[in-house]
């Protein structure tokens, strides 16, 4: 079948009108190809231009100097297929040239960036966006980061990271979408959606990468690097579903994981890269390596040198090696001499590669239109969806006596307390590199600005600020390190907040993380708030005035303190470029937040991992003492979240009671808004099979719908339940099965939803 479309060229070969031109032109550059020019297509660069004076993390192993000079030496010798952390769009145009220029056969580079959560507009941390339960908002602010992307020249996102995350102490739990497959599928399809659209060869669109396969997030105890051992349960069920997912909405691209997995290099497995991903999924893009990944097998103890670690990438399946120094698959033309790799191997690597090119239209436009770039790097357009973004993401975890929202026209003075409220580094969050802290709107910031000279807002940190114990890699960047203000006396601050709270009618307090105690490198071993947080909220608190707390996160913090005492605790996570003004909306009731927690917030470390979508196993009646100092339960379960109103759940009804396994169910359920404010809500689907082939959860997420009730109206919301719903990765049958069974639904507000049906699934229906 040939599929109609326009994919660049050069002028001189005109304009490609279909799949088979494509194809054709690809053949035709294959076979002029030197092994050498093969291998430099397959090679992906880290290009560094790092501040005078800064200090290069050790296990990066580069020269900051001499790295660069060395990737464009490299440039002028054709042997380099891609490059990667270049944003300036100048700059770009001048890498770019030296690539064609050192290409033989004009072959352009294709550039690569970490476009996590926006580039120049910062959106919410990923984890906040898997927070709002929308799958619009999150398309659309991907959307807007594809379209400055492309405009600085760049093509091809390193995101979505997709890795399911159980244990929060890993560090980049901020990147994903929490602990469930069926919230993370559906977060990974929006966001491959958002960045490439219908076709990422179009003007404003670049290549998803979906990442990082597979199990990641499941590192021993949570620590960034280490191995994971997962059975195949796991991985079919939990693990593997939202990479399918991404791949079916047509992801351009897939990263793979840095780590041992049940005692294999990721890098190096081809299961996953051949036989998973391409034979039983039919994906057709191409694969990188993440950093180093492909010499690292070297370190892993698998290869026994460079050439036979680039050997095993190939073979396995990884298309690309993204490398900062000495790539290995620099080594392939020797390779291809021995038995170890075959040309037939390398050259489907390079048709994958060039075909993105083309598709992209590189041949045709392989530069930048800087003016053009300034105009959509400063779209204010923009910065009103990274705002409506950041409304959405926030969950309000508590709300005794409706604390919330604050009256503006009843408060004459505000107290606005911690060392996050006026941070603007840290009201971004991590993974940015093209920020401008200038146009960044803080905590303090949206309050000033909401309430006007009405209020007296003042301001303290109270505590100083928290340094790692072990640096982040990423200090080396500059402005990444927090720093108290010059002259800082610990002691007179924190009583100076103290006082503040005395004097004002309300106070709001910030705590959280600093944004570099989270992402790549920065895992934890406790949950606990850094340094004096806890002890300024508790001075805050016994002062006697009102207060409300907000949590700046990407991961659940020990709040059991805040939790009994605190009335109102509303999560904003890392919220971007606008959070500020967000939060000022939600505080004073211009918007009512209606986020969802995307993973089960436990009370403390020690109860990590806790996921909701348990089996039942050994003692069930006993599953919230399995700890003999505290419970064995959540402090706020999976999809929790409150608003402004109430909505109450009710005519809960399935159309058919019994139901072959090809066949559907549709689930009804009453909405209704008792309330004189309109309500915005996630409804929440939740289904459960008692008995079959092998135990299965409690409760799984099956369906999920945010919808608003005008005051006083009702809405009816339906859910379809399929097959592909209720079926599993079998243990007992090794594949995948849909048993004979009663099956339980629960529909409301949270993972603890009590409106119940049934109905059966039985394969001898009707005979």
């Amino acid at each position: 079948m040939n599929e109609q479309r326009l994919i660049g060229l050069g002028p001189e070969r005109g304009r490609i009108e279909n799949e088979d031109d494509l194809q054709a032109r690809v053949e035709e550059l294959l076979r002029q190809m030197t092994p050498a020019e093969k291998a430099g297509q397959l090679t992906q660069y880290f290009y560094f231009r790092l501040p005078a004076g800064a200090v290069v993390e050790p296990a990066l192993g580069m020269d900051s100097d001499a790295q660069p000079r060395s990737v464009e030496d490299a440039l002028g010798r054709g042997a380099v297929g891609s490059l990667l952390f270049v944003t300036d769009p100048a700059e770009i145009n001048r890498l770019q040239r030296l690539a064609i220029e050192g290409n033989r056969l004009g072959i352009p580079a294709m550039f690569g960036f970490d476009v996590i959560h926006g580039l120049r507009t910062i959106f919410p941390v990923p984890i906040a966006m898997a927070a709002s339960w929308d799958v619009e908002t999150i398309e659309r602010g991907q959307a807007v980061a594809a379209r400055e992307a492309r405009a600085v020249g760049i093509h091809w996102a390193f995101a979505p990271m997709v890795d399911i995350a159980r244990d929060p102490r890993w560090g980049r739990i901020v990147e994903g979408a929490g602990e469930d497959p069926f919230l993370g599928a559906a977060v990974a399809v929006a966001q491959v959606r958002g960045f490439q659209g219908a076709d990422y060869g179009q003007e404003d669109r670049i290549i998803a990468g979906p990442k990082h396969f597979a199990g990641y997030g499941a590192a021993l105890g949570g620590r960034d690097y280490d191995e994971v051992n997962l059975s195949d349960y796991e991985l079919w069920n939990v693990i593997f579903p939202p990479f399918q997912a991404a791949v079916e909405a047509g992801a351009g691209n897939v990263m793979t994981a840095y780590m041992d997995l049940n005692g294999l290099p990721a890098g190096a497995s081809r299961w996953l890269f051949t036989e998973v991903l391409r034979e039983e999924w039919g994906f057709g893009g191409f694969v990188v390596s993440d950093a180093n990944v492909v010499r690292n097998l070297v370190t892993h103890g698998l290869a026994a040198d460079l050439q036979d670690a680039a050997a095993r990438a190939l073979t396995a399946g990884v298309d690309m090696e993204m490398a900062i120094q000495d790539p290995a698959y620099a080594h392939l033309p020797d390779a291809l001499g021995t038995d170890a790799v075959s040309e037939d191997v390398v050259d489907a690597s390079v048709r994958r590669i060039l075909e993105a090119k083309l598709r992209l239209g590189l041949f045709d436009e392989p530069y930048v239109d800087e003016d053009h770039a300034r105009q959509v790097l400063a779209d204010p357009a923009h910065r009103e969806i990274a705002r409506v973004a950041a409304e959405r993401a926030a969950v309000l975890l508590r709300n005794d006596g409706d604390v919330l929202p604050l009256d503006a026209d009843r408060l004459t003075s505000l107290a606005v307390i911690g060392p996050l409220t006026d941070s603007r580094r840290d009201t971004l969050g991590p993974w940015i590199f093209d920020y401008d802290l200038d146009e960044t709107v803080t905590v303090l910031d949206g309050i000033r600005r909401r309430v006007g000279e009405r209020v007296r807002v003042d301001h303290a940190p109270g505590i100083p600020v928290v340094q790692r114990v072990f640096a982040s890699m990423f200090d080396m960047f500059g402005g990444n390190r927090p720093e108290d203000p010059e002259g800082f006396d610990e002691d007179a601050e924190f009583l100076r907040a103290v006082d503040l709270a005395v004097g004002a009618d309300a106070a709001v307090v910030v705590v959280g993380e600093w944004q570099n105690m989270i992402g790549e490198a920065a895992s934890r071993s406790s949950l606990e708030l850094p340094g004096r947080q806890l002890e300024l909220m508790q001075a805050v608190v016994a002062t006697g005035t009102p207060t409300v707390l907000l949590v700046m996160n990407g991961r659940p913090l020990d709040l059991r303190w805040a939790a009994e005492h605190v009335p109102a605790i509303l999560d904003i996570w890392y919220p971007g470029t606008q959070g500020g003004a967000a939060v000022a909306n939600l505080l004073f009731g211009d918007v009512s937040p209606a986020g969802k927690l995307p993973f089960t917030w436990p009370r403390t470390v020690g109860q990590v991992p806790m996921i909701y979508s348990h089996t039942r196993s050994h003692e069930p009646d006993n599953q919230g003492r399995r700890y003999w100092d505290e419970e064995s339960t959540p402090l706020f379960p999976f999809g929790h979240g409150l608003s402004y109103g109430r909505l109450d759940y009710s005519d809960l009804v399935v159309d058919q009671q019994s139901i072959a396994p090809e066949q559907t169910v549709t689930v009804s359920v009453r909405v209704t808004n008792p309330g004189d404010r309109d309500v915005s809500d996630v409804v929440q689907l939740y289904l459960h099979q008692r008995h079959g082939s092998a135990s299965r959860p409690v409760r799984e997420l099956k369906g999920f719908q945010r919808v608003t009730i005008p005051a006083g109206a009702s809405e009816q919301v339906r859910f379809i339940v399929g097959p592909e719903h209720r079926r599993y990765w079998s243990t007992t049958t090794r594949d995948w099965v849909l048993d004979d069974a009663v099956f339980d639904i629960w529909v409301g507000g949270d993972s603890t939803a009590q409106l119940t049906t049934t109905f059966n699934q039985n394969r001898h229906r009707g005979a």
